[in-house]
């Protein structure tokens, strides 16, 4: 049931996410689908981040389902960080906009890292998902310090 659920939630993401930019009536729009994306991979980045740190049981089949998730959801809240949209119901500091080159890295950056965390959950190796937990929740850690309000 879960496979079926994230599979569901990925076909919609993927039939809103190509022309999300287009779709945004109002900034409140876009605020709701950077955060709704973001909410979605934070909860399949956990999961795996919760075995990488034996707080739950290493399920390697979840893994890889909830890295794939994380991965393909990672390419979609950034549209969401358009003009207009530095205000409303968001942590999201103003410097995203005037620091937008620093931000749309860390974006690229996690993207890469996300897809490195999918590659080694098929691995099955428990040390190397480690390792790409650590790098992918790095990133967010960085950006978050910068760029997202407490």
């Amino acid at each position: 049931m879960k496979k079926l659920s994230s599979l569901l939630l990925a076909a919609l993401v993927a039939s809103i996410a190509v022309p999300a930019v287009a779709q945004f009536a109002k900034a409140d729009d876009a605020i709701k689908y950077r955060k709704s994306a973001l909410f979605v991979m934070q909860q399949n980045f956990s999961r795996v981040a919760g075995m990488a740190a034996g707080k739950v049981p290493f399920d390697a089949k979840v893994a890889v389902e909830s890295a794939a998730v994380a991965e393909f959801v990672g390419k979609l809240p950034w549209a969401g960080f358009g003009p207009d949209t530095d205000m409303g119901d968001s942590k999201a500091k103003v410097e995203i906009w005037s620091n937008k080159a620093k931000f749309d890295d860390y974006a690229n950056k996690l993207q890469v890292e996300l897809a490195k965390l999918s590659a080694a959950t098929k691995t099955g190796n428990l040390d190397n998902i480690k390792v790409a937990v650590n790098a992918a929740g790095g990133v967010c850690k960085s950006c978050h310090d910068d760029f997202r309000a407490k």
